[in-house]
């Protein structure tokens, strides 16, 4: 049955991720109106203007009263308090969905925070390898091809609606990228040794050699290396949103940060024992694994899976089915 009917989609944070988002939904109008929310208007009027969204809606309540789907493209702090700022205008089986990097605490939070009848399905995008070298951030790096040759990793809690996590998977073709169902708890393990790590390392690195003795000529002096070990926290969407994935995710975090120490510890003692041998080869091993790692990222053909294409009409059919259904406001708790 074809359904003559487009959903609303509101993207709340439009930076890198939910510009991007709304870019490359563009060329798929027919099915989508992408309504953009950002406490920074000057960033929404410029996706605007970038056709990243098809028009702007300043108050945070209005823009999801009509939506169908709603994506949090947030910093990780503030997604408990943008829930409850929307939650009681959300429409009866709407789907929230967001692109933190973590998501036990945030399923925590939806289950706290939305009313029965609203659905919350995580997102984790895995960008593509063309710009994991492109220093620029925020809306200056969105592009609308932003996700393809990637992965989107789709978590759920327990007895989620198999629409919802449809409609997820729908997306995820829609923007170019690959679907790859996980858990909750698998993917937080993930992100703290691929994501989190790396920044709280490279605040390590900042820590200890800017403003410590010497530091006055090595500014002068600091090249491509320490930029780049450096680099993870320039990416931070500020120094609370790090803080908060590592208060709530501390027992993944002590774990990665105890076996990062003991490498570190290991390479220590081999450099105090001046064993020359085993230095190289330790030092060989990072190197082979990294450029292992790399060619199979640039590769991004991790299951070798031909791509599934999206029925147009299907990925509105997850998420209405056969009828749209009329809005019902929730019942007040009060």
């Amino acid at each position: 049955m074809r359904i003559d009917v487009t959903i609303q989609l509101t993207i709340i944070g439009l930076g890198q991720i939910g510009t991007s988002i709304g870019l490359a939904l563009a060329k798929h109008k027919d099915l989508v109106t992408r309504v953009g929310h950002d406490k920074k208007i000057a960033f929404a009027r410029q996706a605007e203007k970038m056709d990243a969204i098809d028009r702007v809606d300043s108050n945070l309540p209005n823009s999801v009263r009509n939506a169908n789907l709603v994506l949090l493209c947030l910093p990780i702090d503030q997604v408990p308090e943008t829930m409850r700022l929307i939650a009681q205008d959300l429409l009866e089986g709407a789907v929230v969905m967001d692109t933190s990097p973590l998501k036990v605490v945030v399923a925590d939070w939806a289950k706290e925070l939305l009313p029965a009848g609203r659905h919350y399905v995580g997102l984790t995008p895995v960008i593509n390898p063309a710009y994991l070298n492109d220093a620029s951030t925020g809306q200056q790096a969105a592009h609308p091809d932003l996700f393809e040759k990637g992965l989107i990793a789709i978590t759920s809690p327990p007895r989620t609606d198999s629409d919802a996590i449809k409609l997820a998977a729908d997306l995820t073709r829609l923007l170019g990228s690959t679907p790859l169902f996980a858990d909750l708890a698998e993917i937080d393990g993930l992100m703290t040794s691929t994501m989190i790590l790396p920044q709280i390392l490279a605040a390590a690195l900042l820590n200890a050699t800017v403003d410590q003795p010497g530091w006055r000529e090595g500014r002068k002096v600091a090249g491509r290396a320490y930029t780049d070990a450096s680099g993870p926290v320039l990416n931070l969407d500020g120094s609370q949103s790090l803080k908060t994935s590592i208060i709530s995710n501390r027992e993944n975090v002590l774990r990665v940060l105890d076996s990062a120490l003991a490498e570190l510890q290991f390479f220590r003692s081999i450099i105090f024992e001046q064993d020359d041998s085993v230095l190289e080869e330790y030092l060989e091993r990072a190197y082979r694994s990294a450029r292992k790692w790399w060619q199979e990222r640039l590769a991004g053909d991790w299951e070798n899976e031909q791509s599934v294409p999206v029925e147009k009409h299907g990925f509105i059919s997850h998420l209405i089915g056969s009828n749209p259904r009329p809005r019902q406001k929730p019942k007040s708790t009060n």
